[in-house]
């Protein structure tokens, strides 16, 4: 069985996708940003989660992060903490939105 075209409804158009995209590696920095994020309770301690995601996007310097999380990063009373821990780290800080926001736009 082909996991591409039997598990996966529309398989084949979906993986297409991905062709074209950059996958953005983690390096020990990113893993430093994320400990940060955590030591100053700006993220909860699960790793591989919503800090790992924000160091990621703050490290690369993408524009926007879009996320259904509204309780740890699309949240407008955690975004003022967030800009002030990337300033420290001297980062710029994503615009995290939600993907209905994306669509207002």
């Amino acid at each position: 069985m082909n996991w591409k075209t039997e598990i996966i409804p529309g398989g084949p158009k979906k993986i297409r996708l991905l062709d074209d995209m950059e996958f953005l590696e983690v390096n020990d920095e990113i893993e430093e940003i994320v400990e940060v994020y955590i030591s100053n309770y700006l993220m909860p301690k699960d790793v591989l989660g919503d800090a790992l995601h924000l160091a990621i996007a703050s490290f690369h310097k993408i524009d926007y992060l879009l996320t259904w999380n509204c309780s740890h990063l699309a949240n407008a009373n955690k975004k003022k903490h967030i800009r002030r821990i990337n300033e420290r780290l001297r980062l710029p800080t994503p615009e995290i939105i939600t993907p209905l926001e994306l669509l207002e736009d």
